[in-house]
C-alpha cells in the first residue's frame, strides 16, 4: 500500500512542477502540497543555511540560465527525500573556497576531496531494494578535472560542495548539494 502512495506522490510532482514553472505569478514563491498520504514542497528557498554551512564571505548567487535554487522535499510515512541545491560566484580563487568549505564540512564528518571533469557526477541515493540497509559511504570517481568536490556523509545523507574556476579565468563558481533520503515524515 506504501508503495502505491508513494506512486501517487511522485506523479503528483511530475505534474506539479511543470506547472509550478509556468506559472509567473508564482515565479518565486515556493509550492507545498500537504495531505494524509504525504508533503510536498518545491521553491527557490535554498540557501546555504539550509543546508547546514555558512555561506562564503563575498560570494553571490550565480546569475545565470538554468542556476535558479532548489528545495525539494517529499516526505511520506514510508520514503522521504530532501534535495537543496544553490550555485554561487566569488572573486576569490578555488583554493580558498575549497579551503573555507573543507574546515565547514569537517563537522558533518570525514572529508573526501575529489577531482572531475564536472560536478555532480557520482552523486547518488542508496537503493535499499538492491543492497542491505545500511547506506554505503561516499566515494570519488577516477575522474580528474577542473572541479573539486567536497563530500561528507552518506549516500543517503551527503553534502556536496562543488568549486570550479569561473569562465572568465577569475575568482571561481561553486554549488552546495544537500541530499537526504529514507527519513520518515518529520525526519527530513
Amino acid at each position: 500500500m506504501f508503495h502505491h502512495l508513494t506512486l501517487a506522490l511522485a506523479l503528483l510532482a511530475a505534474l506539479a512542477l511543470p506547472v509550478y514553472g509556468q506559472q509567473s505569478d508564482s515565479k518565486d514563491k515556493p509550492f507545498d502540497v500537504r495531505s494524509s498520504v504525504g508533503d510536498m514542497h518545491v521553491g527557490k528557498d535554498a540557501d546555504a543555511a539550509k543546508q547546514g554551512l555558512p555561506l562564503y564571505p563575498g560570494a553571490r548567487p550565480k546569475q545565470e540560465k538554468d542556476s535558479d535554487p532548489l528545495n525539494f522535499g517529499i516526505l511520506t510515512e514510508s520514503f522521504g527525500m530532501k534535495l537543496i541545491v544553490a550555485k554561487y560566484e566569488s572573486d576569490d580563487p578555488p583554493a580558498k573556497v575549497i579551503d573555507f568549505y573543507r574546515d565547514k564540512l569537517k563537522k558533518y564528518g570525514k572529508v573526501l576531496e575529489c577531482h572531475s571533469k564536472k560536478h555532480g557526477g557520482d552523486v547518488e541515493a542508496h537503493d535499499d531494494s538492491k543492497d542491505s540497509k545500511e547506506s554505503k559511504e561516499l566515494k570519488c570517481e577516477e575522474n580528474s578535472g577542473p572541479v573539486t568536490e567536497l563530500k561528507v556523509g552518506t549516500e543517503d545523507n551527503q553534502h556536496v560542495v562543488a568549486v570550479e574556476p569561473n569562465d572568465a579565468g577569475k575568482g571561481s563558481t561553486f554549488a552546495l548539494v544537500y541530499l537526504r533520503t529514507h527519513g520518515k515524515r518529520g525526519d527530513i
